[in-house]
């Protein structure tokens, strides 16, 4: 098979929504520097997860999706619930994985439906479609296909990464993705991760701006764009209306008030810069980072409102007042 390359046109809409986006992010950017704000990370991720997994009829709330992350008891179904913990996991590994990497995507597939199916991180071994009801609107390139067609995607990619612009050149990248339909499932979800981890790549502010949120308001035209173009041969449409939920997204984030960060955040904040991710360390050395005497207000004003959010945990938490115990970032 000769190298493939994606088929797709650049319009003036592409042209203008691509203007737009680079001018509401650096905007965005300089009004509420979201990067010095990790505990609207957290939120964003659940928000993105909550949004991607009910696109795939995943039935938790929004506050069951929260609960879970956090560790709390939920009555739900067990796939479900599975599903939250796995995206969880893949989205938190959001600036380790390699965008141009094959092995990283099979890797990422794998967390993503882990305990949820049988070929968890393997390419399929049999056809799919796409059904309406029950009929088959679209047939998947046979198995025996995608493992070229995958690395001819790739190789494209790799090759196009500095002279398509990253907007355009990631959801050609999430179109052609779900064209190939490489996994017997799960590959909505990865296709959306994806073209973050793409994203996140141009740009860091992406690892807060919950995109998957707005595809899921218009759910229905996301699948017929794919449609659209799976019947012109071109993902031209696509791109069209990822562009404008990139741009909607944006235009949420800039009309949230900026109000500043209160005493609680400023505090969580500093206690996220002394600690590196699943690197523990004790509540002494925390505080002489901090230059803070009191245990009380470790406690009280650093530690608790961390934990409350989700955003940092106890080597011992059995036992939350043993001289043992020591904390990390997650």
């Amino acid at each position: 098979m000769e190298k493939y390359n994606p088929p797709f046109e650049i319009t003036s809409e592409m042209i203008t929504r691509v203007s737009n986006i680079s001018e509401k992010i650096t905007k965005l950017d300089n009004i509420s520097n979201l990067t010095k704000k990790p505990y609207l990370r957290k939120q964003t991720k659940i928000n993105s997860i909550h949004s991607s997994l009910a696109i795939e009829n995943n039935s938790l709330t929004l506050n069951q999706v929260k609960d879970v992350i956090d560790g709390k008891l939920v009555i739900g179904s067990q796939k479900d619930i599975q599903e939250v913990k796995n995206a969880y996991k893949a989205y938190e590994m959001l600036n380790e994985i390699d965008p141009y990497s094959i092995k990283d995507l099979k890797k990422i597939h794998g967390i993503i439906t882990f305990l949820t199916i049988e070929e968890s991180g393997e390419f399929r071994k049999g056809n799919e479609g796409v059904f309406s009801k029950d009929k088959c609107i679209f047939m998947c390139p046979p198995p025996e296909m995608v493992s070229e067609l995958i690395n001819n995607l790739f190789a494209w990619l790799k090759k196009n990464k500095e002279t398509i612009h990253p907007l355009i050149l990631s959801s050609i990248f999430h179109y052609e993705f779900v064209f190939i339909h490489p996994f017997s499932d799960g590959n909505g979800r990865t296709a959306r991760l994806w073209q973050n981890v793409l994203l996140y790549n141009w740009k860091n502010i992406f690892e807060y701006l919950p995109i998957e949120s707005q595809i899921h308001k218009y759910q229905e035209d996301y699948y017929e764009s794919i449609a659209n173009c799976n019947k012109k041969g071109n993902s031209t449409e696509f791109i069209e209306f990822m562009l404008k939920m990139i741009d909607e997204t944006l235009d949420e984030a800039l009309n949230t008030p900026n109000t500043p960060p209160n005493e609680e955040n400023i505090n969580i904040n500093k206690l996220l810069n002394t600690l590196e991710k699943n690197t523990p360390l004790p509540a002494k050395e925390i505080m002489t980072k901090l230059k803070i005497k009191s245990k009380d207000t470790l406690r009280n004003k650093y530690l608790h409102p961390a934990m409350k959010q989700g955003l940092i945990k106890l080597t011992i938490p059995t036992k939350p007042n043993s001289k043992n115990q020591m904390y990390y970032k997650i």
